[in-house]
């Protein structure tokens, strides 16, 4: 075999994350200063202008340009069969490493010939240790401990925890079974002897399958302590996800299947089929009693309270009719309940200002539909009001002793405003004071924190850091997020010379990207405005569908447009396609017939995209309509 002309190869699949991908060719092209380095990205059909970032920002960088998503196996063999180099490095796009940290791992690995594979120390956007980076051989024993949540009970039992290795220190190097795709350093010439990726692994499983493999070729992997990087889309953002839960397990089976034979196999797949439906069993049960639980509760109580003022009623010779009571009431209990859930009533933080909206709704909903019934059939206005009494003060009172018994959920106490300290220098100060206000809108304070000054006692006074590029090394960055974790900090990353932060808020959330603050459409109260508004307005059109289907030219497109909003798949209004499939600031909703831009016609792109990021800041419900109106007759589309 000829020498190789390269010693490491650096591949990055990706996939319509041109911001996460732009950050991590930043500090790859950082810390390949002293290697000869050769860097391939293959992207699998972004959308996104990732492309042509990539062949603007890094000229020097290798691009495979996929015309379909191949998935993740492929588009890295595709890579590593054009290159030349010693070493294999298979880096995921939404990751950060350290200036130091190809150097350590090519040391490591050329002085320990025994070694096929390694992986890495990685954190969180919060900097907390994922525990994908070191991992066990997923055997027929260790997936039951893992399937049934005992190496969550015991996360630290060489037995029980065996799946994530936790009797193993994050902070020394140690041989592992499985290394984690996200960041898996191979030897080129351990890869020539026992093959490339595993295509039958569309995406997940993959990483365990060529980890497997290496060891039974006879080397070893190794856990590589001595330096960290930043993934931020780990393991934790995955586990309630359903559709994850189904296309890891299944990729286990193909696992199972190719790997153990016999008993073993039987066993294992067994399990992973028990896995799946009992995984989407629970992650859908304990969304549904989230949920539930609490306006459960809440009807119990608005309910209990009305019976007794029926009673009250009845003391003072006043008499109800027993069937309308028994009608009335939960429906009225309901109606205040539903209105209140509408209205943002059950999200937290709790606004109790939110609660009395949704009883005042409720209340005028119920008076008109009072108002329309026969005269025998009313009974007590002042009762309706009353009741509505009744169920604000039960929401102020239950809302308080929640609020003493459990205040990290039921906090009643106005959004305070955030503290945001930005590490760095004056320059960078001065241009992301601008922009956080931009993006935030409430911030108490934002000061700076040069470099040399950041310490535990100066970090524990703020809500969020803000590590510039430009000023700290992401050496300094990452140690500096696993040093500041425990006091529950927010971190982001301000590239530089863009308007936008890198970061995560929470270590169930995956990577985030902030830009300005276009979201209040994808916020929890205004998700439901629009879906009311959509089951509401294509029932309505459906009924009298009959009656205006003369009106459209594509009929069945019209029918058919209504009934997939009714059942969810679309929504009347949503973004221009052209504009939204490459503009990653607006947030992910569901596909729509019209978009903000079809009442002006034309078409100027860069008035859509403006019409769009209003849309997006601006959301309401009666914005919804006008369009709608306007633009009624090209629902056939």
């Amino acid at each position: 075999m000829e020498d190789p002309k390269n010693k490491l190869c650096i591949i990055v699949v990706n996939y319509n994350v041109e911001y996460f991908l732009d950050q991590c060719l930043d500090s790859v092209y950082k810390a390949a200063n002293n290697l000869a380095v050769e860097i391939i990205v293959v992207d699998n059909n972004s959308v996104d202008g990732s492309v042509q970032m990539i062949r603007t920002k890094y000229p020097e960088c290798t691009v495979i340009a996929n015309e379909e998503n191949v998935g993740f196996s492929r588009a890295n063999n595709l890579a590593i069969k054009a290159s030349s180099s010693e070493y294999i490095l298979l880096l995921n796009p939404d990751t950060v490493v350290q200036e130091d940290s190809l150097d350590k791992i090519i040391d490591f690995m050329d002085a320990h010939l025994e070694a096929g594979g390694l992986g890495v120390r990685m954190i969180d956007g919060k900097g907390i240790l994922l525990p994908e980076s070191k991992r066990g051989l997923p055997t027929p024993r260790v997936a039951f401990y893992k399937i049934f949540g005992l190496s969550s009970i015991f996360p630290r039992s060489k037995r029980f925890g065996h799946y994530h290795l936790g009797h193993l220190s994050e902070f020394e190097t140690n041989q592992i079974d499985i290394l984690s795709g996200a960041f898996m350093l191979l030897r080129k010439k351990t890869l020539n002897e026992i093959g490339l990726l595993d295509e039958n692994f569309f995406m997940y499983g993959e990483d365990i399958d060529l980890s497997y493999r290496i060891t039974k070729g006879g080397y070893k992997n190794f856990f590589f302590a001595d330096t960290s990087i930043i993934h931020y889309k780990g393991e934790s953002t995955k586990k309630s996800s359903v559709n994850y839960v189904f296309v890891f397990y299944r990729a286990m089976i193909i696992f199972a299947k190719k790997h153990f034979t016999g008993k073993n196999a039987w066993l294992f797949s067994f399990l992973i089929n028990v896995a799946i439906y009992f995984r989407a069993f629970m992650a859908i049960s304990l969304r549904f009693v989230k949920r539930i639980f609490l306006p459960s509760i809440d009807f119990l109580y608005v309910v209990g309270g009305l019976y007794a003022l029926t009673n009250y009623w009845k003391m003072s010779n006043i008499e109800f009719p027993e069937d309308l009571i028994q009608y009335s009431i939960p429906i009225y209990a309901a109606t205040w309940l539903a209105t209140s859930f509408f209205n943002g009533g059950y999200d937290y933080p709790i606004k109790l200002y939110k609660l009395f909206k949704g009883v005042f709704i409720g209340t005028l909903l119920i008076i008109l539909a009072y108002a329309i019934l026969p005269k025998s059939l009313q009974f007590s206005r002042l009762f309706i009001f009353v009741g509505a009494a009744w169920v604000f003060l039960y929401y102020v009172l239950s809302r308080i002793f929640l609020h003493f018994a459990s205040k990290n959920r039921f906090n009643l106490k106005a959004e305070s405003k955030r503290r945001f300290a930005i590490v760095g220098g004056e320059k960078e100060h001065q241009r992301l004071k601008e922009l956080l206000i931009q993006i935030t809108g409430k911030t108490k304070e934002i000061i700076l924190i040069p470099v040399s000054e950041l310490n535990e006692k100066t970090a524990q006074n703020y809500d969020e850091l803000i590590f510039c590029s430009s000023d700290c090394t992401n050496k300094k960055i990452i140690e500096w997020m696993t040093k500041f974790n425990q006091f529950n900090i927010d971190f982001k990353i301000a590239p530089k010379d863009v308007n936008h932060l890198i970061g995560s808020n929470s270590i169930d959330k995956a990577g985030e990207l902030y830009i300005l603050n276009i979201n209040t459409l994808i916020s929890k109260e205004n998700k439901r405005k629009k879906r009311l508004f959509d089951f509401v307005c294509s029932l309505v059109l459906i009924v009298i569908s009959p009656f205006i289907l003369f009106l459209y030219t594509r009929k069945l497109n019209f029918i058919g447009s209504l009934f997939q909003i009714l059942l969810g798949k679309k929504s009347f209004i949503g973004f221009s396609d052209a504009v939204s499939k490459r503009d990653v600031r607006l947030p992910k909703i569901k596909p729509g017939i019209l978009s903000p831009a079809d009442s002006l016609g034309g078409n100027d792109q860069s008035i859509h995209e403006k019409l769009n990021l209003l849309y997006s800041r601006d959301y309401s419900m009666r914005k919804d309509f006008s369009i709608l109106l306007k633009s009624w007759k090209m629902l056939d589309k």
